[in-house]
């Protein structure tokens, strides 16, 4: 439940601690390099945007944000505030927490990782394990068998009162089969079909059951659909085992998904288990309980010693906007990058995302500051996911323009053009077959002053070539080695490294001089050549920087450039 989360998060930023968690990460982010006046105005722009998202989710019954985000934008800013040198105001959950008393208070959880878990298991004799079920919570109370009280969880200590609700959900028993005076803490979750957590990349379970104890009418359907699993039975028998055996006797399944563990690897086993496999309900980790605990009167609403939680890892992860890179590609494709400052998310350090185009960039509008979430997209590609704040402040940029930039721009270097230039001789570099010659390379070449024109590596020699970064004498030959090779690769090859349109290889054996004339019917008369790639063939054949550089391999001897009107080389 979302309630117990924010609670934890909240209550962290003045003394509890997350005991390595192992979830999605920034790496140590200092405070934003903004005035202060700048950073108080976005520190309460976030938290209202923090408060439109507790109004839906509690008083509508509508998540507008995914739990694992909204808990990292708690924190996010959290560390605003203490940038600021100013306490969390922020009430999460505001007017939820109700006026209806816990007879036993609902503990937090302590979140903790594999390593963590190896330690508290350790220490401790008689531990069990369950999924931890991914609904809202309630306690129920129950005296001679009969349900006489419902709560929301709300801040552990008080909330509302949902006994009215409870008693129209068919899963929770009005009486109990045995006349028992008892104090029972759940979860109500939505019934799901098979449900297997690792292929579900969102879950709406949580939701619909908040949605329908919030509604004032819910549906007999809706109502049929929730259903109840009780976690613990603060002051039931002395056991877990008895306390099963019994819970069992009342007509409750908690002992079909708690189990003991008797080793340290038995935790690792049961949360990939049901990660992995069919349930009837949402999960988002496993919780580790204790057998033997304090009497229910003496907890608390923080975390226990006695139950610890270990979480799936979350599929995506908060990053704030560093800035944004436009990328002009070979072809003069723009494409946006986004730097991050640097999160972790499934054990991968990322800190950039690409976006697809300019047009998707220009839909967000993100700029630096911006919150965004990131995902892995088949487990090892980072993407934006979705924007999930802006700032209010929008910090300008330096956008090119798409006009200035195509597929036969930046054949020299000019003005605006470094970034297609330096493409254009990489992917002429690969064509070409020169190893060891990538982006790294001929960046230091065009930084050294080197190279001007697409062609200008063909006339430098070891000497030139050690002015170049990085570059010493045994580099530079090898360079120099390359560069002589490249001459002598066949003409099709030299087509494809000048960065000829498609089409050129269907069906076609004449050579420079013959290309360079063709009309453009007889470029639309080759199969599979309609009218866009060949006005774009007789666009790349005509153009007088591209006849140049045929002129220049021409002059060097380069096969499939010899002139038919002086018949040399």
């Amino acid at each position: 439940m979302r309630a117990i989360r924010i609670i934890i998060v909240r209550l962290s930023v003045v003394g509890i601690s997350v005991v390595g968690a192992g979830l999605a990460q920034a790496d140590d982010i200092a405070c934003p390099d903004w005035p202060q006046a700048r950073l108080l105005r976005e520190a309460d722009a976030l938290a209202e945007q923090v408060q439109r998202w507790d109004h839906a989710y509690h008083q509508q019954g509508t998540s507008l944000v995914a739990d694992e985000l909204y808990d990292q934008v708690l924190e996010r800013l959290a560390g605003w505030q203490d940038c600021l040198g100013r306490p969390m105001a922020h009430q999460p959950l505001g007017g939820a927490f109700g006026e209806s008393s816990h007879p036993v208070v609902q503990t937090g959880l302590t979140k903790t990782d594999e390593p963590g878990v190896r330690r508290w298991t350790s220490r401790r004799q008689d531990v069990w394990i369950q999924p931890k079920v991914d609904g809202v919570a309630v306690t129920l109370r129950y005296v001679d068998g009969a349900l006489i009280q419902a709560v929301s969880r709300g801040d552990g200590e008080h909330g509302q009162d949902w006994t009215a609700r409870a008693r129209a959900l068919p899963s929770v028993p009005n009486r109990l089969p045995e006349p028992e005076d008892a104090v029972l803490q759940g979860e109500l979750y939505w019934r799901l079909e098979r449900h297997v957590q690792s292929r579900s990349e969102t879950s709406e379970a949580r939701s619909r059951v908040a949605g329908v104890m919030a509604q004032q009418t819910p549906s007999d359907k809706e109502l049929a659909n929730i259903s109840l699993f009780v976690w613990d039975w603060p002051d039931g028998p002395a056991t877990m085992e008895k306390r099963l055996e019994t819970l069992t006797l009342l007509g409750f399944d908690t002992a079909d998904y708690t189990h003991p563990l008797n080793d340290q690897d038995a935790a690792g086993n049961w949360r990939e288990r049901w990660f992995n496999g069919p349930l009837p309900f949402a999960t988002d980790g496993v919780v580790l309980r204790q057998s033997s605990r304090p009497s229910g009167r003496r907890w608390s609403s923080g975390p226990p010693e006695w139950a610890v939680a270990w979480k799936y890892p979350p599929r995506q992860a908060l990053a704030q906007v560093r800035g944004i890179e436009f990328r002009v590609g070979r072809t003069g494709r723009i494409t946006p990058l986004v730097w991050l400052y640097p999160i972790r998310l499934e054990g991968r350090r990322i800190s950039r995302v690409s976006l697809g185009s300019l047009e998707q960039w220009q839909a967000l509008d993100l700029r630096a500051g911006d919150q965004v979430a990131v995902q892995l997209a088949g487990l090892t590609i980072p993407q934006l996911a979705e924007v999930v704040w802006q700032t209010v402040e929008r910090e300008s940029l330096n956008v090119p323009a798409t006009e200035a930039y195509h597929f036969l721009s930046c054949l020299r270097l000019v003005e605006g053009c470094q970034a297609q230039f330096v493409a254009r001789l990489t992917w002429l570099g690969e064509q070409l077959e020169m190893r060891g010659i990538g982006e790294g390379t001929w960046q230091a070449l065009v930084d050294a002053g080197l190279l001007e024109g697409l062609l200008d590596w063909m006339s430098l020699d070891t000497e030139s070539l050690r002015e170049a970064s990085g570059v010493g004498t045994v580099r530079a030959s090898q360079l120099r080695q390359s560069f002589q090779a490249a001459r002598g690769k066949p003409f099709p090859q030299w087509l494809e490294a000048l960065g000829v349109p498609p089409g050129i290889d269907a069906g076609i054996t004449e050579e420079w001089p013959a290309l360079k004339t063709r009309t453009l019917e007889q470029w639309q008369a080759i199969p599979d050549v309609g009218s866009v790639r060949s006005e774009a063939l007789q666009a790349f054949f005509s153009h007088l920087e591209i006849q140049q550089l045929a002129q220049r391999l021409q002059h060097e001897a380069v096969a499939g450039f010899k002139s038919t009107e002086t018949g040399q080389r």
